[in-house]
C-alpha cells in the first residue's frame, strides 16, 4: 500500500514499514477514524507500540511509521475539528 503524506512523503508499506509496523498501522487507520481526541489516539498508538504485533513486545518506530503517524494525528484533528 502506498501512504502519501500532505507534506508530499510517499511511504511504500510493504518496503518501508516492519510487518509489526503494518499490523500496527492497520489499527491505528482504526483509531483514525474513531479517536475523540489527540490525546486518545496518541495513548492508542503508545500502546499498540509497546504491545507489538500479536503480544511480541515493544516496537521501536521507524522514521517512516512516525511520519505516517504524525499526518494521521493532523487527520484526527482536523475531523475533531469540524465534527
Amino acid at each position: 500500500m502506498m501512504i502519501e503524506t500532505k507534506n508530499g512523503k510517499c511511504f511504500d508499506t510493504d518496503r518501508d514499514l516492519t510487518a509489526p509496523e503494518r499490523h500496527i498501522l492497520q489499527k491505528l487507520f482504526a483509531w483514525e477514524a474513531m479517536a475523540e481526541s489527540i490525546s486518545q489516539f496518541r495513548e492508542k498508538k503508545k500502546k499498540s507500540l509497546n504491545d507489538g504485533w500479536n503480544g511480541s513486545g515493544p516496537v521501536v518506530a521507524s522514521p517512516a511509521l512516525k511520519a505516517i503517524c504524525k499526518d494521521m494525528e493532523r487527520k484526527v484533528a482536523a475531523r475533531l475539528q469540524h465534527a
